[in-house]
Parts: C-alpha cells; sequence; structure tokens
C-alpha cells in the first residue's frame, strides 16, 4: 500500500482532520460525549492509519517507539499529579475543587488535566500495541 499514489494523497488530507476531530472530542468531553479514552483512541487511529499506508517504519520515524512508552508513563503520571494534588492542596484524591479559587473553577481544571492524561495514555497504549503486532513477521512465530 505504501505505494499507491491516491491512498497516499488522500491519507494526506484526511489525517490533519483526523487529528482535529480528537481535539475536538477532547476538548468537547466537558460538555457532552466524549473525553479523553475517545480522544486517545481517535488520536491512535490516525497514527495507525499513517503507518498502513506509508510503512511501519516511518510511523515510527514520527511517533518513535520510546516516545510512545513516555506518553504512557506520562499520562498515568499526570492523573496521578492531579490526584495527589487534592490532598496536598487540602482536599482528598481526585478533589478537584482545591485547584482553583473558585470551586466551579476548580473542577473544570481537574476534568480537563484527568482527561488530557487518560488521551495521552491511551494513545500511548493503543500506539504499543499496534507497533508491537505491526512489527511482527512471520519468522518471529
Amino acid at each position: 500500500m505504501t505505494r499507491d499514489m491516491v491512498l497516499r494523497v488522500v491519507a494526506k488530507l484526511l489525517i490533519p482532520f483526523i487529528l482535529l476531530f480528537a481535539l475536538y472530542v477532547q476538548f468537547h468531553g466537558d460538555f457532552g460525549p466524549g473525553g479523553g479514552f475517545q480522544a486517545g483512541v481517535i488520536l491512535a487511529a490516525a497514527m495507525v492509519f499513517y503507518a498502513i499506508v506509508f510503512g511501519l517504519d516511518n510511523a515510527r520515524k514520527v511517533l518513535p517507539d520510546r516516545l510512545v512508552e513516555t506518553m504512557v508513563a506520562a499520562g498515568v503520571l499526570l492523573y496521578l499529579g492531579v490526584g495527589v494534588a487534592g490532598p496536598l492542596l487540602g482536599g482528598n484524591f481526585l478533589d478537584y475543587f482545591v485547584l482553583a479559587a473558585d470551586p466551579v473553577a476548580g473542577q473544570h481544571r481537574g476534568i480537563f488535566w484527568i482527561e488530557l492524561g487518560v488521551a495521552i495514555t491511551v494513545c500511548g497504549v493503543m500506539l504499543k500495541v499496534y507497533y508491537l503486532f505491526a512489527g511482527r513477521g512471520p519468522e518471529d512465530d
């Protein structure tokens, strides 16, 4: 598939819109369906689409294995950091209202960071699984 010109052009046109849609789902998650998990899967799907069309080696140049593994850890640490911020600021674990002077603003801030951590982790895990399976050739059986 890496030599199919039409598919390559269509992919170059579609991938930015897929990424934009993932951002929409991420930021609209407070107000409707969507959020971190869905946005992470859409981001990973865009990268998988890129890998299918342009080859796994090119995808690994764009998002190397080390970066993908770092995404998994960074998302979990972001989630944990927001959770630990609650007790450090006088609340309970994952109490968002202490993250700002106004409790409602603190709730929004906390949900944003939690959902961002989930999106980063889900995207990283999905890509790592894809890289592991796609990189496995027939000689690896």
